[in-house]
């Protein structure tokens, strides 16, 4: 995808070398999980037992193997696991149009909907309880296991789930749904006026085919002299094409992060012609990992943007399937990428330019508004 096309094998290997591990932050309760997204990958399982779900033996035993071979993002997808993984960077993905998230006290609440899903049809609305899914009680259970339960293991499209829900006010009652192929959106805009700060808000759910695309729009479409808070958090990674795409649109060309495989050093570079004088804060936090991590720190390290937020996850291992006989795909690490200034992200993470706890976003704004138009 972005090597040599004599490596052109090696190269589509790699387009799924960035895509995060969205299971395990969310074992941890760091961050909301989107029970629309792909299937959990092994590699979650080997790096947060504490965050499997019910997978099939296939998926255990290799990435325990991968573990005590001291491999902590190694491991095997099953061949559907591995369909779903694609699928899902492609935007498509086998659900009911729910993302859910741990609310403090372990109650498990409806965080969005996609519109004309399953779920909307059945007038399920933010802020609502998930109180159950096929019967089983969810309160207090971690993310990753209701997102399994949400998708089905091995379920596909027409095969039903029955959600126990509670509004406030005491409301409560059942719907089944019927899980359908829908389409995620990987790219929000909306401005905002915020007291003095105004800006134009840019949230990158994941980086998935167009998304790249997508984010040039939404910076073509803000006003000459507006600025930007580019919102990566809870970003769980996705195509590495896609996330220098996204970087293009604030960097005139030049270097985005360096990474090797087997031994062998490679550059990714931006394209010319970004938008380098328009104001860019960048928000971030445990949730931001892989190809999140690879354009926070593209922007940072190159003196763009402002980072503001918490620590980012710390994932930057390269991993590179191989088909098995059975139709299962291994993988096994292969490599590591570092920011333009050669900082190691795996295992560290990126540090933001003003640590906030909690909600950031109200001081990215503010931080945002200090920078001052654009020239």
């Amino acid at each position: 995808m972005f090597v040599p096309h004599r490596r052109r094998r090696r190269g589509a290997a790699l387009t799924l070398v960035f895509a995060g591990v969205l299971a395990t932050g969310a074992a941890t309760g760091s961050w909301e999980a989107d029970a629309r997204g792909g299937p959990l990958p092994g590699a979650a399982r080997a790096a947060h037992t504490a965050g499997r779900t019910a997978a099939a033996k296939t998926d255990d035993r290799p990435s325990a193997s991968t573990t005590r071979s001291g491999d902590r993002w190694g491991g095997v997808y099953s061949a559907r696991e591995y369909e779903g993984f694609q699928r899902a960077l492609h935007g498509e993905y086998i659900g009911v149009g729910l993302s859910v998230r741990r609310a403090a006290d372990g109650r498990m609440e409806v965080e969005g909907v996609e519109r004309d899903s399953p779920a909307a049809r059945a007038g399920i609305a933010p802020g609502d309880r998930l109180r159950s899914v096929d019967g089983t009680e969810v309160t207090g259970r971690p993310v990753t296991d209701v997102v399994a339960r949400l998708r089905g293991e091995t379920s596909g499209t027409g095969t039903a789930v029955r959600l126990g829900l509670a509004r406030d006010g005491g409301q409560e009652w059942e719907r089944t749904l019927r899980r359908e192929r829908l389409r995620t959106r990987s790219v929000v805009a909306d401005r905002f006026r915020d007291g003095s700060a105004a800006g134009t808000r840019i949230k990158v759910e994941s980086f998935t085919r167009g998304t790249g695309r997508q984010v040039r729009a939404a910076v073509r479409g803000t006003g000459p002299r507006e600025g930007v808070l580019l919102d990566l958090r809870g970003n769980s990674g996705g195509l590495v094409t896609e996330a220098v795409t996204s970087a293009s649109a604030f960097l005139d060309g030049g270097l985005v992060a360096t990474y090797d495989v087997h031994g062998r050093q490679r550059v990714l570079e931006a394209r010319p012609g970004g938008d380098v004088r328009r104001p860019l804060v960048v928000l971030v936090d445990g949730g931001t990992m892989s190809a999140g991590e690879l354009l926070a720190g593209a922007l940072q390290d190159r003196g763009r943007a402002v980072v503001v937020g918490s620590r980012t996850f710390g994932k930057g291992s390269v991993q590179m399937p191989r088909p098995l006989p059975d139709g299962s795909v291994a993988e096994l690490t292969v490599g590591h990428w570092r920011t333009p200034s050669g900082r190691t992200v795996d295992g560290r993470g990126i540090t933001p330019d003003l640590v906030v706890h909690g909600d950031a976003e109200p001081r990215a704004r503010s931080v945002l508004g200090g920078l001052g138009p654009g020239a």
